[in-house]
């Protein structure tokens, strides 16, 4: 299974987490099964570049999304690309996905999507 993480550089699974998930200049995705891990930059438009980071993370077979907060608007755009968002995500990519595997990230609904992300 494919993890997804937003992050600070080149790091990898030792990266920090980014905390502005559009913003962040990369993404680290982990295989759970494999351990491969894989960083993108992200390319959307937030960075200069097109479309919005779900449209593009869809792309590289991502199926969890880790971050520590999104706003409602990207939690719906991961959910039509059948990515499940968690948040609450902390620390380094090692960290987020062992919070994740144990269960202590929370998953992203709108009820729970961070209202100072909210853009309109």
């Amino acid at each position: 299974m494919k993890v997804c993480i937003p992050t600070e550089g080149e790091g990898g699974i030792d990266d920090s987490v980014g905390q502005h998930f559009g913003r962040v200049p990369t993404y680290t995705i982990v295989d759970t099964e494999t351990g491969d891990v894989e960083v993108i930059p992200n390319t959307s438009e937030h960075r200069g570049g097109t479309g919005v980071p779900p449209e593009f993370i869809s792309t590289t077979g991502t199926h969890i999304m880790l971050c520590g907060g999104l706003g409602p608007k990207a939690v719906q755009m991961f959910e039509q690309f059948g990515i499940d968002v968690f948040v609450g995500a902390a620390g380094t990519v090692r960290d987020a996905v062992d919070s994740w595997k144990q269960g202590m990230l929370m998953e992203a609904t709108d009820e729970n999507a961070c209202k100072e992300h909210r853009h309109h």
